[in-house]
């Protein structure tokens, strides 16, 4: 089955978002990361679905949604849109799965408005560890940045001669795919230029990493603030260290971590199976 495909509006921009459906199900709304898109969801709403009416959100700058020239891409631009759909849809408390970006994303609204969900997933959303360089000093910060969106300005977008270049290029920054999902994630993931190859749907401003709203001490403060249970994931082969080994899982109250062997960043991809198995059962206990 497909989605059906609606739009909404939020800091004036027109963003995407997908309907799953089912009506009089309680409402569980999936978040995707960074570079990526609502339809890698596929497989994940297909099957919590029969649980719950889910919704997939293109994030401003990702899949169908607008880009947002201007703009930093900060987490808390991308939370107003979170909020501005969750009124949207107006069903509290609700449900949020996001991953990596996403993950961040649905922690943060967690943590602001803690009475509107009733449960939260992460996969790798823990935030980015106190060694990355976002958060070094505000100088080499601000330094960074500049340079950085200066190089972007320069830069031509990449194009693909083939699908299945794209796709090739797509298993190269995940070689846990299988050549199926690959290739749908591409399919979703890309644009025809005029001359018949392919564009990622992304902006590339994007992929840079803003210059402020990651701070640790604001991050633990809203994380202090979720009331309800939180389930996270981390990959054992995963760039990401293990949120529990350095300590930033703990200022969640109410939360369990799940190691997963065999899958790197994206859990739910590479390893279907346990994400399933551990969602389904986390989100329909009582």
């Amino acid at each position: 089955m497909e989605p059906v495909s609606h739009y909404y509006y939020s800091h004036r921009l027109k963003l995407q978002f997908w309907d799953w459906g089912q009506d009089g199900k309680p409402t569980l709304l999936l978040v995707h990361g960074g570079l990526d898109h609502a339809r890698m969801w596929d497989w994940v709403a297909r099957a919590l679905r029969e649980h719950f009416h889910v919704y997939a959100m293109d994030l401003r700058g990702h899949g169908n949604s607008a880009w947002a020239p201007g703009a930093l891409y900060t987490i808390a631009e991308h939370t107003l849109d979170l909020s501005a759909l969750a009124d949207v849809i107006g069903d509290f408390p609700l449900y949020l799965v996001g991953h990596s970006l996403g993950g961040i994303i649905s922690l943060t609204y967690s943590g602001i408005y803690p009475d509107r969900v009733r449960k939260a997933v992460a996969i790798e959303g823990m935030g980015l560890p106190a060694t990355h360089r976002i958060h070094k000093p505000a100088p080499e910060r601000m330094r960074t940045w500049i340079e950085g969106v200066r190089q972007t300005e320069r830069r031509e977008p990449h194009s693909y001669p083939s699908i299945e270049a794209a796709v090739a290029r797509m298993k190269e920054a995940n070689p846990h795919l299988s050549d199926e999902v690959a290739r749908h994630l591409t399919l979703h993931g890309t644009n025809w230029n005029a001359d018949g190859s392919l564009i990622w749907k992304f902006d590339n401003y994007a992929r840079g990493f803003p210059p402020y709203g990651q701070n640790l001490e604001d991050n633990r403060a809203i994380l202090s603030q979720i009331t309800c249970p939180v389930l996270l994931f981390w990959g054992m082969e995963s760039w990401a260290p293990d949120p529990e080994a350095d300590g930033r899982a703990s200022v969640i109250k109410n939360h369990r971590l799940v190691k997963v062997p065999g899958a790197g960043h994206w859990v739910q991809h590479d390893r279907l199976d346990i994400f399933l198995d551990e969602t389904l059962r986390f989100l329909t206990e009582s």
